[in-house]
């Protein structure tokens, strides 16, 4: 079974895009991530999205991003048979840090409850899996940047073992994120290959080089 890319959705703090659609939006002055919920980024309200830590809001924007490169169509009222796998080098240190702040500020007696949920690494992936009605299984990696392409390989492992019919995987960083969505070999529909994916993974410092690789290779098959 040949496993592929369907499609690939990324986030930067300057801008935005989709890989195989061809699409990159540069955020103007005043914009970010914020601004995209309202925007219409997603096919139905997402709820409390500004009460999400940074972590999940960028998790959730690229998956987002994915699917629409992907033709994916999501809805509150349809369950969906993806799986989704997440890397990062930094877990949930960011919001470690702003619970155990918080927990100073108010006297090291109590912290804000809505804080304390995202001191998991995996909450941003489960708030995605909500969202997105993913009822595949769901897995959170940590570790240098090279584990973002052993979870590409387990990711493909599990659609290729039947575990999920599709798989959302990506990685993660302070300033930046990038997801992919992994299925059975969909012909001409077909970003790239898996073998070409991890190539560029492992190859490209960060999302900005990983993008820029992966446009080319799309702009390559195009003018095939």
């Amino acid at each position: 079974m040949t496993i592929s890319v369907r499609g690939i959705g990324w986030l930067t703090g300057a801008g935005y895009g989709c890989v195989a659609a061809g699409q990159e939006f540069r955020f103007e002055e005043g914009q970010g991530i914020n601004t995209l919920a309202k925007q219409g980024l997603f096919s139905h309200p997402f709820r409390n999205f500004g009460r999400l830590d940074l972590a999940s809001r960028m998790t959730c924007t690229a998956v987002a991003l994915a699917l629409r490169d992907a033709g994916i169509p999501y809805s509150p009222q349809e369950k969906q048979e993806i799986g989704i796998m997440g890397a990062s080098s930094l877990g949930s240190l960011v919001s470690d840090t702003t619970y155990f702040n918080d927990y100073i500020d108010n006297g090291r007696t109590l912290a804000r409850g809505n804080l304390f949920i995202y001191t998991l690494p995996s909450s941003p992936l489960g708030e995605a899996a909500i969202h997105f009605g993913l009822t595949g299984p769901l897995l959170f990696a940590t570790g240098r940047a090279d584990s973002f392409g052993a979870s590409m390989t387990m990711a493909a492992e599990m659609v290729a073992g039947a575990e999920a019919r599709r798989m959302l995987v990506g990685w993660l960083a302070p300033d930046e994120a990038l997801y992919a969505v992994l299925d059975r070999e969909q012909g001409g529909e077909a970003l790239c290959g898996l073998g070409e994916a991890q190539l560029i993974v492992a190859s490209a410092g960060g999302v900005t080089e990983q993008v820029r690789r992966f446009s080319i290779l799309q702009d390559t098959k195009g003018k095939a």
